[in-house]
């Protein structure tokens, strides 16, 4: 079993609820890949976690870069995590999920005192957060950006149809220029005879 599946388990020991929400899936494989790294895990008859190497019911994927925020707002689990296959067992997964947050500020309540507790959750909370958050300024500061430079830059057409007054502008300049040498010509001419 691994470190993950022991500490999973040692939650759910204390919490017979999420155990019989489990338990309805005994007998289910679940793989977890999270990048590089994958687990697969079976539901046992009591809601617990033990390694399978069978073919899983449901794979859930998500990216590494996208685990913090799932971590801050387990809500988010259908945006965040990609699931294949049992469609309850996903279901049941992200409900328990939503409980995450509240086994966190547990843990932290038993470790630090309930005052304490509950600011060391929060500020993991706010922490957790805070890629996500700075991925989407970054976002809307770079679509800001080009917004405001579109409007400066000149599109494909708008400088072909530029180019090609420049080109005639020229032309009219050049044909000015041979006239005024023309007139220069016939006036040095009229002077000189």
């Amino acid at each position: 079993m691994t470190l993950a599946a022991d500490v999973i388990n040692r939650v759910l020991e204390r919490e017979g609820w999420a155990r019989e929400r489990l338990a309805a899936h005994a007998g289910r494989t679940l793989r977890l890949d999270v990048g590089p790294a994958s687990r697969t895990a079976a539901i046992n008859a009591d809601g617990r976690f033990s390694h399978s190497e069978a073919a899983p019911d449901l794979t859930l994927t998500i990216s590494p870069l996208r685990l913090p925020a799932l971590l801050a707002q387990p809500e988010r689990w259908n945006q965040l995590v990609a699931a294949e296959g049992d469609a309850a067992l996903n279901a049941t997964l992200a409900e328990l999920a939503l409980t995450l947050p509240w086994f966190v500020e547990e843990v932290c309540a038993k470790a630090f005192g309930r005052v304490a507790g509950q600011q060391a959750a929060d500020f993991g909370r706010r922490l957790l957060a805070l890629p996500d958050y700075a991925a989407e300024r970054f976002g809307e500061s770079f679509a800001s950006y080009v917004g405001d430079e579109a409007r400066l830059a000149v599109g494909n057409a708008e400088a072909r149809t530029f180019a090609a007054e420049i080109a005639a502008l020229a032309a009219r300049v050049d044909a000015l220029a041979a006239r005024i040498d023309a007139i220069d010509g016939a006036a040095e001419r009229n002077s000189a005879g």
